[in-house]
């Protein structure tokens, strides 16, 4: 089954006197990229929740952000007076200019972010253990909102791949029909310019074999046979990143096509392989969102 890279995961409880929240989007992406929001009171932390989250999510754009409410009232806190200063320098500056009223000046810098902060600056040995697990909650709900994506994104390639098939079997039946057009074509050529009796049909008959090897594509299709054979075992394997595999296989389907194409020399064939093409295309944009 496939997985997809866009999911979103949510968790929330409270610990102790603390309740945290994590939530995390995940969108597609060719490495793990994550954006962590985190609060300070998870610092020390922050490799050990860097590593839950590669872990657990593989591949993707992710941006994971966690806040921390206390519960009650009367919590501990520290003023951070550096930082107080330094907000107060360019404010106060600012409505000198504007020339606003100050008063309201000290107020509005308590609100700005790590100016008063929890005076306990570090989560218990229990604590972490409890928002560990919580972390792992919001993982496991973002990669079942992954699996559920990856089903539709599944049925969708199988259709892709099923119509390629079918294009493929057009293909099969007007291969055969090729050999029989060009012959009366050149036949109707050399009659029309040097007449029927000046020219050898033995030597026309080993031009035509030479010429109808060179577009031959039955390479070509057992090829591509194969790849979509491959391509559903890859499918049903277990395992959820697979987005690469797959990716490459649908490569090597464009090299087939292609090549199939240059090939051809019959209308219908061609239209067959220009349907081809639009059915890989669609596939491929489907693979840029699975793991």
């Amino acid at each position: 089954m496939l997985h997809s890279m866009t999911g979103y995961g949510r968790a929330e409880q409270s610990i102790g006197d603390k309740n945290f929240l994590v939530e995390i989007k995940s969108l597609n992406g060719k490495q793990f990229d994550l954006r962590l929001n985190i609060p300070s009171l998870l610092k020390p932390f922050e490799f050990e929740v860097r590593n839950a989250l590669n872990e657990g999510l593989n591949r993707g754009s992710v941006e994971c952000n966690i806040s921390i409410k206390f519960n009650g009232a009367n919590k501990p806190v520290t003023i951070n007076t550096d930082l107080a200063k330094a907000y107060f320098l360019p404010v106060a500056q600012l409505a000198d200019e504007l020339k606003l009223e100050k008063g309201d000046i000290l107020s509005t810098i308590l609100k700005l972010p790590d100016v008063i902060t929890p005076s306990t600056e570090m989560l218990s040995e229990q604590e972490w253990e409890q928002f560990a697990a919580l972390l792992k909650q919001a993982i496991a709900q973002l990669n079942l909102h992954r699996e559920e994506e990856g089903k539709s994104i599944e049925s969708d390639l199988l259709l892709r791949l099923s119509n390629i098939e079918t294009q493929q079997a057009i293909i099969a039946e007007l291969a055969p029909l090729r050999r029989i057009k060009i012959k009366e074509g050149l036949l109707k050529i050399l009659e029309e310019n040097i007449g029927k009796e000046n020219y050898d049909p033995n030597r026309l008959e080993q031009e035509l074999i030479y010429y109808i090897e060179k577009i031959d594509i039955s390479e070509e299709q057992v090829r591509l046979n194969n790849h979509c054979t491959y391509f559903r075992s890859i499918l049903k394997e277990a395992g959820t990143s697979k987005g690469k595999k797959l990716s490459f296989i649908l490569q090597e389907f464009g090299r087939e096509i292609n090549t199939t194409g240059s090939k051809a020399y019959d209308a219908n064939m061609q239209k067959a392989v220009i349907l081809m093409k639009d059915e890989l295309e669609k596939a491929k944009e489907q693979i840029l969102n699975v793991l």
